[in-house]
């Protein structure tokens, strides 16, 4: 009679730790791969804010350059709702009569200039904007109360986050779920000058 070698009865076991091996591989790729998909949407969130705050700080420039028309930066936002905005969805022709004809004009061009820029005008690929954040609107708010203005950019983002704070109203309700909606703000207090 003979007996079976050891060779004979562990023939099977290389397989299946092949088998084992591979499935540990494929779980470990798939790990790899939902981490740079996550890495992609953190850094295109960090992108849109980065870019958010850069619009942000060019209107509250513009604001503080132009503090003798400054309400007519405001006249494009309810405090009540966020709306009208400027940027997507805006289709508006300010008309601003705070001031000499000059400070209006100028007033009445930076709202334009920013309103492209929130559409993304800065940067064109085939003849589409691109430069700016996902459905990226602005709005400046006058409260009277305090004398002064709050500036807010909000876009989309690509991800569920807490909602902005109940008093940044700028692009509410827009983006499908407030969730995804995004917002910085900058509060303005201008200087009385004698």
């Amino acid at each position: 009679m003979l007996m079976p070698s050891a060779n004979f009865s562990h023939r099977g076991f290389a397989l299946l730790e092949a088998l084992i091996a591979i499935v540990v591989l494929a779980v470990g790729l798939l790990g790899m791969a939902k981490l740079q998909v996550s890495s992609r949407q953190y850094e295109m969130e960090s992108y849109q804010r980065a870019q958010a705050v850069i619009l942000l700080q060019d209107m509250v420039s513009r604001l503080t350059a132009n503090r003798y028309a400054a309400a007519c930066y405001a006249v494009t936002t309810s405090a009540v709702d966020g709306t009208p905005w400027l940027g997507v969805g805006y289709s508006s022709t300010p008309a601003c009569s705070t001031g000499t004809t000059t400070q209006q004009t100028a007033a009445d061009t930076d709202v334009i200039a920013w309103d492209q820029l929130l559409k993304g005008a800065s940067e064109t690929n085939a003849g589409t904007n691109v430069g700016a954040m996902i459905g990226a609107r602005g709005c400046v708010q006058y409260d009277a109360v305090t004398d002064q203005y709050v500036v807010t950019v909000a876009w989309q983002g690509l991800m569920q986050t807490a909602a902005p704070a109940s008093g940044l109203t700028c692009g509410k309700d827009q983006y499908g779920n407030e969730t995804q909606r995004r917002a910085v703000s900058a509060v303005v207090k201008l200087a009385t000058l004698t």
